[in-house]
């Protein structure tokens, strides 16, 4: 049988899209409003059209309903921005992009796939949208506008740390069958989880480049150019993070999975001294022995949420302990850690910060591969 045909809405740059192919999915048209997005979109994905705009316009929205009646699409993925609903974010019921999914069911209305995947954040299961002045939670106005011809998965929620991901990434999954197929989806068992000890424990050691420069930096960390030159040999994005000082010299003193708001006298500090307000999941390394937690887009910065290495303690000249990889991971971690090739096709124009920006908003590609794999290899 041939490969089901599908379509990507607020397909970023395809993170989720990822491994699709190879389990028989075949994404020949996606939407993205962002220019730049779309534009890593194609240099990943050159066979699949991209229409760039904005789904909220009806022109847009119907070009996109038109182009997926001519490709006989019968496969569809919506991933809508979850910033207005993730614990990461300001978790605004009011914000306008809680809204998007509407957009999405528009168009699952009109095409009626055989199959859906719609994804987001766990927080969206309690979330409120507006419908006809009306208040309704979004799983409800979701099974309210497509339960006459859909069946739904029994399970929503599932972690990718339970699909082959390093990462303890929660998401909410509505998979859905469209009545007249002879095969019901539905969320596969679990596989065994990887640590980030299994997943990056053989890489060597990185220091961080200082913001005050290189000088600052050797000051600091004397091997640190021997060490970027092994890291850069092993991959081109595997270089060292950029940090200010301050927040290099209290993570020294953070130990594997514990946030330096714990420690005694290295805690977070401003300027003054005075010490810094913030959530205690910030400041904070990740453990070995654990799979990651949760990747956010803002993964290269140490005061945001769990993002800094879990380093390796070791004693200097002076018998002071202290904690190896003061740093937030590499872009080459960050691409294991998120079940991402190895050698994944990263434009030269795209800059760390986009980088690691558009996948701390995507969907671990492995979780999304074990979860289709269920479908094709019941359906194809």
């Amino acid at each position: 049988m041939n490969n089901l045909k599908g379509i990507s809405l607020f397909a970023n740059v395809g993170v989720a899209e990822t491994y699709l192919e190879e389990i028989g999915i075949d994404i020949v048209l996606a939407n993205e409003l962002n220019e730049k997005r779309a534009r890593f979109y194609k240099h990943l994905y050159p066979n699949t059209e991209m229409i760039v705009g904005d789904i909220t316009k009806n022109e847009i929205k119907q070009q996109l309903i038109n182009k997926s009646k001519k490709y006989g699409i019968d496969f569809l993925i919506a991933t809508p921005p979850c910033q207005g609903m993730s614990l990461a974010g300001k978790m605004d019921p009011t914000d306008e992009r809680n809204q998007l999914i509407s957009y999405a069911i528009d168009i699952i209305k009109e095409l009626k796939p055989k199959y859906i995947l719609l994804e987001n954040v766990p927080q969206l299961l309690k979330t409120k949208i507006k419908i006809n002045n009306k208040l309704i939670t979004i799983p409800e106005y979701i099974h309210l506008e497509l339960d006459e011809h859909y069946f739904f998965a029994k399970q929503n929620l599932v972690s990718a740390m339970d699909y082959e991901v390093p990462q303890m990434r929660k998401r909410n999954l509505f998979l859905l069958s469209r009545k007249d197929q002879a095969y019901k989806w539905e969320v596969p068992n679990p596989k065994p989880q990887i640590t980030l000890r299994e997943a990056i424990g053989n890489l060597p050691s990185l220091d961080p480049l200082l913001k005050e420069g290189l000088t600052e930096t050797l000051k600091l960390f004397p091997d640190y150019l021997k060490k970027k030159e092994m890291a850069e040999k092993i991959s081109k994005h595997h270089h060292p993070p950029i940090h200010a000082k301050k927040h290099v010299i209290t993570m020294m003193h953070t130990p594997s999975g514990k946030t330096a708001f714990d420690n005694e006298v290295y805690y977070p500090k401003k300027d003054n001294g005075e010490r810094v307000n913030g959530h205690y999941n910030t400041y904070r390394r990740f453990d070995w022995d654990k799979p990651a937690r949760t990747i956010t887009q803002n993964n290269g910065v140490i005061s945001s949420l769990c993002c800094v290495h879990p380093g390796r303690k070791y004693i200097t000249n002076k018998g002071e302990f202290l904690y190896s990889d003061p740093r937030c991971l590499s872009i080459y971690e960050i691409l294991i850690v998120f079940s991402l090739p190895k050698n994944w096709n990263i434009p030269d124009w795209a800059d760390d910060n986009f980088v690691r920006h558009v996948i701390g908003e995507g969907i671990p590609p492995l979780l999304v591969k074990n979860i289709v794999s269920e479908l094709t290899k019941n359906y194809l």
